[in-house]
């Protein structure tokens, strides 16, 4: 006796709160996280805790990332690169990634990602912080520390 399998069963299409839902919580917790930096000034010594390379000496390629967030929160774009140079040049670039993701998945689009680039791009960013990190510890490079 031969069996045969059942039809395949066309599979549902998520909902659009289901595609979007990935894309809002993120958002969402970046907006909370971002307004808790606008309410909590991280420019007061301990406000936040201490960051434990910067009790060591090392400045890590963060370091300064919480003041520099307060002061785009308060329209000081200067202050905020001063305190990390490395997190403002990338926010744009972060924040149209974002604003596309989101799109994309409340449009229902798929995109066919160029693994290449993606990965081009990913290692030219982490040579990028490498420099970074060793420059603003290094005497010659200590306007870029936070």
């Amino acid at each position: 006796m031969t069996t045969t399998a059942p039809p395949p069963v066309a599979e549902q299409s998520a909902t659009r709160w289901q595609r979007v839902q990935g894309p809002v919580l993120l958002i969402g917790g970046l907006a909370a996280a971002t307004l808790a930096l606008r309410l909590r000034d991280p420019h007061q010594h301990g406000s936040w805790g201490f960051c434990p390379s910067a009790a060591m000496g090392i400045y890590c390629p963060g370091c300064g990332g919480l003041r520099a967030m307060n002061d785009l929160t308060h329209g000081d774009l200067g202050a905020a690169a001063s305190s990390n140079l490395m997190l403002v040049l990338a926010l744009p670039v972060v924040v149209v990634l974002l604003g596309r993701w989101a799109l994309d998945r409340w449009t229902g689009r798929e995109r066919d990602h160029r693994t290449r680039l993606i990965l081009g791009v990913t290692i030219a960013y982490g040579v990028a912080l490498a420099v970074f990190t060793v420059l603003r510890n290094l005497p010659a490079g200590s306007w870029l520390a936070p």
